[in-house]
């Protein structure tokens, strides 16, 4: 299995907001749908390792979350829906930060910039609009070599031009073997994605839903 969730249960204080007993899937792309305030950014942020939880997560049946914190990050990036980024930083200061944390090589960074075009690299967060910050976050969660890759909203913000080089990558990286969690409330195949399966987020879980 790609990733296994057992047991995952997350709370905001006293409230659960998770309680997913188990869960499994092999490679392919995802589809997880639900509504607002089901709990998919959190469901997100929790297996990339952003949010503590109890439970366990595990990819490619070797690297557990807690137990492999370093190896598990190093093959699952997330591009959040509504990324916030330091007022002051700048894509390039970004870019480079995560590239080498990723352990991703100079000429797929700048494959990626060029092919979202981010010709604002020097331009601080704060003068940028909302589709320039979502761009950073999805160059960011291509980077690397994931053997997940999660997108929590991806097509909010970003013109027609992005969302074609978007969805090219998602086919390119999925052919080389990288399975993808998606959240939208667009239809994918509107836009040439075949998907594996979807999920709905319902009652705090996870619940296999027929296709389209």
């Amino acid at each position: 299995m790609v990733l296994e969730i057992n047991q995952l249960r997350q709370r905001y204080g006293e409230r659960e907001i998770l309680a997913i007993e188990s869960f499994a899937i092999e490679k392919g792309i995802y589809w997880i749908q639900g509504e607002n305030g089901a709990g998919k950014s959190t469901l997100f942020r929790t297996l990339a390792g952003m949010l503590p939880f109890e439970g366990t997560v595990r990819l490619n049946g070797r690297y557990d979350l807690k137990k492999d914190p370093v190896d598990y990050r190093l093959r699952l990036n997330l591009g959040e829906a509504e990324p916030l980024y330091p007022s002051f930083l700048t894509p390039a200061d970004l870019i480079a930060f995560v590239a080498e944390a990723q352990k991703a090589s100079y000429e797929q960074s700048n494959m990626l910039t060029e092919a979202f075009g981010i010709n604002y690299l020097q331009n601080p967060f704060g003068s940028c609009s909302s589709g320039m910050v979502k761009k950073v976050s999805l160059l960011l969660a291509f980077l690397g070599d994931p053997s997940v890759i999660i997108l929590d909203e991806p097509l909010i913000t970003i013109d027609r031009e992005a969302r074609n080089v978007l969805f090219e990558l998602v086919k390119d990286y999925h052919r080389n073997g990288v399975t993808f969690l998606l959240s939208s409330h667009q239809l994918f195949e509107q836009e040439g994605l075949q998907v594996s399966q979807s999920f709905r987020l319902k009652d705090k879980t996870l619940i296999a839903t027929e296709m389209l």
